[in-house]
C-alpha cells in the first residue's frame, strides 16, 4: 500500500500512519529499529530495496530523508510504504523543499518509534563528520559508504580523524567474508608467525587499506597494499599474502565470484567467494546496535600503521 501526503506536516504524517496501520492491519509492534536514509539530492530505489530486504530480519520504521532545492517555497511532500511495497517494515519518504528542509531533526523526530534505537545512513551524500551531524547527533549508529563518495581513497584516510563510537562505514563490512577466512585459515596448523603481509585491490576499491589496517594492527607485522589498474582487476579486492617461514598464504581472487586458497604442501581450495551486496552489509550492520570497537581501533589506530607500496591510486 502507498499513499501519497502532498504538501502535509509531521503531525498530519504521523496520524496517517497510525490510519495506515488500522486500515490495512499492519502491526508495529515489532519493529526493533528506526532508519534514517539521508540524501540531499534524492535516494536512488536500490537504497529503498536494500533496507525493504534488510527489515525482513530487522522489522524497522524506514525514514527516507530527502532535502530538495533550498530556493524553493517551503513545502514538505510525504509518502507511505507499508505492506508488499515496504518489506517487513514502514517507509516513510520525505521530500523536504526549501526552508521545510532547514531543520531535519524537527523533520524526523516526531516519526522515530519510541524507545527504539536510531540507525542513520547516508547512502551518499555524507556530511564531513557524520557524528556532529543533525541526524548523526540522534543515532546510536551512523552508516556512510566510503564506494560513493566523490573521493573514495580521500574519504578513507579521513575516517580515524572525524571516528566516533557508533561509527561505520560499508567498505569495511565488505570485508568481514576476507576477515573470516583469513582469520580461519590461521587458526589451523601449522602455527607459524606470519613476518609479513601484502593485500592487492581494484583502483576503485577504499576497502583495500582497511583490510591491510585490519592485518597490521590484529598480527603486528608491517603490510603492505597497492591499487590495480582496470586491467589487472576491475573490482573489489584482488589478493592477500601472508608470509611464513614455512611457505606463504595467498588468498587470490581470479574472478569475481570465486576465490582461491593456497598454502604450502596442501592442495588448493576454490571457496564460494562473491561480492556482497548493499542488502547484505546494510543487514550486517543492523545486526549491533552498540559501536564496534574494531572497527573504531583499524580506522583511528590500525591506518596508521600501514603504507602504499606505490604512491599511486
Amino acid at each position: 500500500m502507498i499513499v501519497d501526503l502532498p504538501d502535509t506536516t509531521v503531525s498530519k504524517i504521523s496520524r496517517a500512519l497510525i490510519d495506515v496501520r488500522e486500515e490495512g492491519g499492519a502491526v508495529a509492534l515489532g519493529r526493533v529499529l528506526t532508519l534514517i536514509i539521508v540524501s540531499h539530492q534524492g535516494v536512488d530505489e536500490e537504497a529503498i530495496e536494500a533496507a525493504n530486504d534488510a527489515s525482513r530480519e530487522h522489522p524497522m520504521r524506514v525514514i527516507v530523508l530527502m532535502e530538495k532545492d533550498p530556493d524553493s517555497d517551503p513545502r514538505l511532500d510525504a509518502q507511505i510504504r507499508v505492506g508488499g511495497d515496504a518489506g517487513a517494515s514502514e517507509v516513510v519518504l520525505l521530500h523536504a523543499y526549501g526552508a521545510a528542509g532547514s531543520n531535519s531533526e524537527s523533520l524526523v523526530t516526531g516519526l522515530l518509534l519510541p524507545d527504539a534505537p536510531v540507525v542513520a545512513w547516508w547512502p551518499a551524500d555524507t556530511p564531513p563528520v557524520p557524528s556532529q551531524s543533525a541526524i548523526g547527533r540522534i543515532a546510536q549508529r551512523r552508516i556512510t559508504d566510503a564506494g560513493t563518495q566523490t573521493d573514495p581513497h580521500a574519504w578513507v584516510r579521513a575516517l580515524g580523524s572525524h571516528y566516533s563510537p557508533g561509527d561505520t562505514d560499508l567498505a569495511w563490512t565488505r570485508l568481514t567474508r576476507w576477515r573470516e577466512q583469513l582469520a580461519a585459515v590461521l587458526d589451523q596448523p601449522p602455527y607459524e608467525q606470519v613476518t609479513a603481509a601484502e593485500v592487492l585491490g581494484a583502483s576503485d576499491s577504499p576497502s583495500t587499506p582497511l583490510l591491510a589496517a585490519w592485518l597490521s594492527l590484529q598480527l603486528k607485522i608491517d603490510v603492505s597494499w597497492r591499487y590495480l589498474d582496470a586491467v589487472e582487476w576491475e573490482h573489489g579486492i584482488k589478493s592477500v599474502r601472508l608470509v611464513r617461514a614455512g611457505g606463504d598464504i595467498l588468498l587470490e581472487r581470479p574472478s569475481a565470484a570465486i576465490a582461491v586458497l593456497t598454502q604450502s604442501g596442501q592442495p588448493s581450495h576454490e571457496l564460494a567467494f562473491p561480492r556482497r551486496s548493499l542488502r547484505e552489509c546494510l543487514a550486517e550492520e543492523l545486526r549491533r546496535l552498540d559501536p564496534d570497537v574494531l572497527y573504531g581501533r583499524v580506522v583511528t589506530d590500525g591506518c596508521d600503521l600501514i603504507e602504499p607500496a606505490t604512491s599511486e591510486e
